[in-house]
């Protein structure tokens, strides 16, 4: 267990401390320490802060996403057919105004996928930064790594297939609800590990598809690379679903927990979404 002070020595002491931390030495900066909490049991001015509002934003843009994926599959489809029809009956539809209008909306229709993608990953990461922050003020124990990574571990390449679920493990564990007599319980990450598994496979299927249907030469070629086009939109949407349950069960989790920090003359109590 490393030490919760500066979470680099081995902790020692039951406070959790190493030998290179005086037990009544300050915080380090950008610590979060437990402090006087308001309603809710959250921090006042500080951590841990409720991550509600953001996960109210996070799901309401992965709904986003999937609708623009359905946009971007009707379009695709419809283009498939057009192509479809030209190499099964030699209709050239594809290539008269039809099919440019086709080409049009699948057009705007990605445009709208990538705008939305790129929203979501912004507000689901700052999401993500405010869980594994609270995670180290309930349970710093259970933090694998530290919170900058929460951010950083999404951009390091090769490392972010591994370095985001490291990081999500140790929140998982970190907003469980105590058990009866304080010691940690097990819940089971199935929502994080069903979500994460899709997550990786759609990603690769995303890189896999755009290099088939941008090397496609033949029409035969453009109507298999639009049919794998639609797969991957389909399989997104998905991982959307996915990630859906797995805010929604970990704000949940770190809701419970921090109620138990609540003072118990507080009458309001935030409520999971």
């Amino acid at each position: 267990m490393l030490c919760v002070r500066c979470r680099t020595g081995t902790a020692v002491t039951d406070d959790g401390l190493c030998t290179s931390c005086p037990v009544a030495g300050p915080p380090l900066p950008g610590r979060p320490e437990p402090v006087a909490t308001g309603t809710g049991g959250w921090g006042i001015g500080t951590w841990p802060r409720s991550p509600v509002g953001l996960s109210r934003a996070v799901t309401a843009l992965l709904g986003a996403v999937i609708v623009t994926d359905l946009a971007a599959i009707g379009t695709g489809l419809h283009l498939r057919a057009l192509w479809q029809g030209l190499v099964e009956e030699g209709d050239p539809a594809v290539h008269a105004s039809r099919g440019a209008a086709a080409e049009r909306l699948h057009s705007v229709a990605g445009t709208g996928q990538s705008a939305v993608f790129v929203a979501t990953a912004v507000v689901f990461i700052i999401w993500f930064h405010r869980t594994r922050r609270n995670a180290e003020v309930f349970d710093p124990g259970a933090q694998r790594m530290g919170p900058g990574w929460s951010v950083g571990g999404w951009f390091v390449p090769f490392a972010n297939l591994w370095f985001p679920y490291r990081v999500a493990t140790g929140v998982w564990e970190g907003s469980v609800v105590p058990g009866p007599e304080g010691g940690r319980r097990t819940v089971s990450r199935a929502p994080l590990r069903l979500w994460w598994a899709v997550w990786i496979a759609s990603s690769f299927l995303d890189s896999f598809t755009a290099r088939m249907e941008g090397s496609a030469e033949t029409p035969e070629q453009t109507v298999q690379g639009l049919g794998l086009v639609v797969a991957a939109d389909a399989f997104e949407i998905v991982s959307a679903l996915l990630a859906i349950v797995f805010v929604r069960a970990l704000t949940r989790m770190q809701v419970a927990r921090a109620a138990l920090r609540a003072p118990r003359t507080g009458s309001g109590q935030l409520t999971a979404p």
